[in-house]
């Protein structure tokens, strides 16, 4: 096996898939993404280039997809994770192809998930104006997403329709728990 795969179940029917880059919080992916692979979900990891990357503690993950060829309408869940706020939360909200992406998902209501700095995609595609979410509580991602119109709250996990938010790895229980309920 490829240094940093993730191994896919056989047979599944249901696709996510997770926008990221280097520096990414290493809990805030690999929990999310070995959840929904226990629940028979075929994950696609998205960066930049399709390589192996790593995150903030150093776990690797092989990218099977880069994110300009990430065509949104073949997935059922988008997974937007944190990381190092000049890391993978940086570099994902910077690339016009990950905003496209993220609002497709909010234009047809399907389900998102994002935790950390991961909402400061949201806050840059400009799809959370009126919308209830939590993120990481320093580094500018309350005011951006404030900036962008969304409500802030300082809670472990959000729901808002088809988004589940939440503030840092110590929050992945919640985040995790609210993010399988929401895809059923």
């Amino acid at each position: 096996m490829p240094f940093g795969e993730v191994v896919q179940p056989n047979n599944a029917t249901k696709k996510a898939v997770v926008l990221t880059a280097n520096k990414f919080e290493d809990m805030e992916v690999y929990i999310p993404v070995y959840r929904l692979l226990e629940a028979g979900w075929q994950v696609d990891i998205a960066a930049p280039k399709v390589e192996t990357i790593f995150g903030e503690h150093g776990y690797p993950i092989e990218a099977t997809i880069k994110i300009d060829d990430v065509d949104p309408d073949k997935y059922d869940l988008l997974l937007i994770p944190g990381g190092f706020p000049d890391g993978a939360p940086h570099t994902v909200r910077k690339i016009k192809k990950a905003l496209d992406i993220t609002k497709s998902f909010f234009e047809k209501n399907k389900p998102v998930a994002s935790i950390c700095h991961g909402p400061w995609t949201l806050a840059s595609a400009d799809v959370i104006k009126g919308r209830h979410l939590t993120s990481f509580w320093h580094d500018g991602v309350p005011e951006d997403i404030k900036k962008a119109g969304g409500i802030w709250e300082d809670k472990d996990v959000v729901v808002d329709g088809n988004l589940v938010t939440s503030r840092w790895p110590m929050d992945i229980w919640a985040f995790t728990r609210e993010m399988m309920k929401l895809i059923g």
